[in-house]
């Protein structure tokens, strides 16, 4: 193990602890935070990653079961699609470690992590949400999309592999501060 793997495993575990208090904010840290090793491998050299996705994917495992046992306290539909949703996409993250091949994250998409999100944010924003079958349908077809998208990005068809996570920041205010341009 290298300086920089230990340093990355410090950042995303730390980070994930705030959910356990703060479902939502927590959350959102947690999700974050599991950006910040594409920034801590651009910025610093102390070693290397090898085998980033795996070792990217184990890590995601941290916040996903902190996600879970907060989802374990809630009642009814939120709970069993939580449950259902992680297992799922544990299927998936165990099916990738045995043959690496990153499409099937695609096939068993993280919508979990947009689940546990939305279901957090409804108890701030929308507290008489009605988990209904067809609120709860439209909820996770909706997601689903959402995540599909996002993981075709990243793992299909590969759109941020050409660039450093800088480059990218450079980009997006180069985009804020010239929008026309």
């Amino acid at each position: 193990m290298t300086a920089e793997t230990i340093l990355i495993v410090l950042v995303r575990v730390v980070g994930s602890l705030p959910v356990l208090r703060w479902a939502f904010i927590g959350g959102i840290l947690a999700i974050c935070v599991d950006l910040s090793d594409l920034f801590i491998r651009d910025l610093v050299d102390l070693g290397g990653i090898p085998r980033y996705q795996t070792f990217d994917k184990w890590l995601d495992q941290v916040y996903l079961l902190a996600f879970l046992i907060v989802a374990l306290q809630w009642e009814g539909t939120p709970k069993r699609v939580a449950i259902a949703l992680y297992a799922y996409r544990l299927i998936g993250f165990l099916l990738f470690e045995l043959n690496g091949d990153r499409w099937l994250l695609m096939l068993f998409p993280n919508v979990f992590e947009f689940w546990f999100l939305f279901v957090t944010g409804t108890r701030i924003w929308w507290p008489k949400f009605t988990w209904n079958l067809r609120n709860t349908s439209i909820a996770l077809v909706t997601l689903l999309c959402l995540k599909e998208v996002h993981e075709y990005a990243l793992h299909v068809g590969r759109w941020f592999d050409g660039f450093s996570s800088i480059d990218a920041v450079k980009w997006l205010l180069d985009l804020i501060i010239n929008p026309f341009r």
